[in-house]
């Protein structure tokens, strides 16, 4: 390897790829496999949507906190060190708990400690980033999809490896399954590049600093309706699959299909940015969104979900990378942690909890039906984004 930036730049993304990889492993068996766990425990559907509600619910609360603090004072690393070593511990007591209210009361609490992870290290991941650039003239900017596909990629082969050890075995194994899985994401937190950010000297709190963009706010907006047009999806595709008749191996491929169709799109993500820029792919995923669901909740035919799961690349993966290059692109470095904590605290938590909390009802009443739905709310996302990008059009005529 050689010395100087070039080689800082490999040992950062070799760093970046290994956290994003451990993450996803346990999003990756966590997703899928939880609401098995759940059910085995005696829980219907509409407690499984509360459950996941309120988990992905907390966002709000703690994920701007810790980016305040993260912002406050220029750290990511040894934050995100410290959580997962926390989400471990909160973790185990899964294994000690039974019933609807203690298992919703550890879930809120291993939830309070994971959540904030994940908005950090992308906080870190776009600051390293820049960092490198700035660090000499033969040093490149870090490939955000580059980098995120190691992710996905492990996202895959948790989701189908568990599939393979769940068939015909009890679903007990998934939280042993995910306890392992939390050891690999502590060791790649203690790998982190210990990066520092400028100190925010904002006296206020800093989200609200965010949000004086109305940009941003409608970015914000934009995207929220369209990640939580996923909701019927995370929570009960599994179940829907599996009482369509499904194996476990086959409902770990149908979403291991999806993460290679988003994998496919992060390997030319960095094109698809400078090509279409950050708000028509949000555009372009409200719309496959859009299409997705209405399809989706028609049929039980494998090749029709099959292909409907490569649109994962598009509603999730091109709303996903627009997101991450909008914030890097607009808000400044020392807010770059509260925006990050505010995008995953209202787009993954607030709205994406409350449409969650209905899909459950919805699923309950309707099955493969709560899909159509979430149709309508991709689209209202999609006319968002489409508004944003001639708004930016207008005052920036020149991008």
């Amino acid at each position: 390897m050689p010395d100087g930036p070039t080689a800082d730049n490999t040992r950062t993304t070799v760093k970046m790829a290994i956290f994003y990889g451990a993450v996803f492993t346990l999003i990756g068996i966590h997703m899928p496999f939880w609401p098995l766990w759940l059910k085995a425990k005696g829980l219907g559907a509409t407690e499984i949507g509360i459950i996941i509600a309120a988990s992905v619910g907390l966002k709000v609360i703690f994920n701007p906190l810790i980016a305040h603090a993260a912002d406050r004072h220029g750290q990511r690393r040894p934050i995100i060190i410290t959580l997962a070593v926390l989400a471990f511990v909160a973790f185990m007591l899964f294994a000690f708990t039974d019933g609807f209210w203690g298992i919703l009361l550890v879930s809120i609490l291993f939830f309070a400690f994971w959540s904030p992870i994940m908005p950090l290290g992308e906080s870190l991941t776009m600051l390293a980033g820049s960092r490198e650039k700035e660090a000499g003239e033969n040093s490149r900017e870090l490939n955000y999809g580059r980098i995120r596909l190691w992710g996905s990629l492990s996202f895959i082969a948790a989701t189908v490896g568990t599939g393979y050890l769940l068939a015909g075995r009890s679903p007990d194994i998934v939280y042993w399954i995910l306890l392992g899985a939390l050891v690999l994401v502590i060791g790649a937190c203690l790998m982190l590049p210990r990066t520092r950010a400028p100190v925010s000297t904002q006296t206020g709190f800093s989200t609200f600093e965010v949000l004086r963009d109305r940009h941003f706010v409608l970015f914000i907006t934009a995207c929220a309706l369209i990640q939580s047009s996923h909701s019927v999806y995370y929570g009960f595709a599994t179940l829907n699959w599996q009482a369509q008749g499904f194996s476990e191996n086959t409902i770990g491929w149908l979403w291991a299909v999806g993460v290679v169709a988003e994998i496919i799109l992060f390997i030319f993500g960095a094109r698809l940015v400078e090509r279409l820029g950050p708000g028509a792919l949000i555009a372009l995923g409200g719309i496959a969104g859009a299409l997705r669901w209405a399809l989706t909740g028609l049929t039980d035919q494998l090749t029709a979900l099959l292909f409907l799961q490569t649109l994962h690349a598009f509603s999730f993966g091109a709303t996903h990378l627009g997101a991450i290059y909008f914030i890097s692109r607009r808000v400044p470095q020392h807010l770059s942690a509260s925006a990050q904590g505010l995008y995953s605290a209202v787009v993954m938590g607030l709205v994406l909890g409350l449409v969650m909390l209905w899909s459950g009802r919805l699923f309950d009443l309707y099955g493969p039906g709560a899909y159509q739905p979430m149709a309508f709310i991709s689209a209202a996302g999609a006319l968002l984004a489409i508004a944003l990008v001639k708004r930016r059009a207008r005052q920036e005529p020149g991008n």
